[in-house]
């Protein structure tokens, strides 16, 4: 397995995003020669407003409908967290590259195994700006 170094973005790594198929991902912002690198050898490269990314993924289940191991999630002292990961968060993604053959077409990816975060940017989720206020019959702001 290998490890790459870089910045997150969309990150779902407890939890899998649903919005489609369910699955455990990751993009990571890495530098020029490193995605040209990966590009080179038939890998995805998205194209990001921050820079390219190289796309981790794991399903969540997988062939036959067994479940897949979840990727695991690291402190800087390799203890096993639980929470979100912003976006702009430096992290190591450790990954396997795979590939397969379908009906005559090649397709490669990136196997999700575990990230470490590094340099943690907190997920702001839906109301996380909020502050715990006092009761309205309390305030007489309104």
């Amino acid at each position: 397995m290998a490890t790459q170094i870089g910045e997150s973005r969309w990150a779902s790594i407890t939890n899998p995003n649903t919005t489609f198929e369910p699955m455990y991902c990751i993009n990571l912002i890495v530098e020029d020669k490193v995605a040209e690198d990966f590009k080179s050898r038939g890998f995805t490269v998205k194209d990001m407003d921050e820079g390219p990314a190289l796309v981790f993924k794991r399903k969540v289940t997988g062939a036959g409908g067994r479940p897949n191991e979840k990727p695991r999630l690291y402190d800087r002292s390799k203890n096993e967290i639980d929470l979100s990961v912003g976006n702009g968060s430096k992290v190591k993604v450790q990954y396997k590259e795979w590939e397969a053959t379908h009906n005559g077409t090649l397709y490669k990816g990136l196997d999700l195994i575990a990230v470490q975060v590094l340099d943690l940017v907190s997920y702001n989720g839906a109301g996380d700006e909020f502050d715990i206020e006092e009761s309205l019959a309390e305030s007489d702001e309104l």
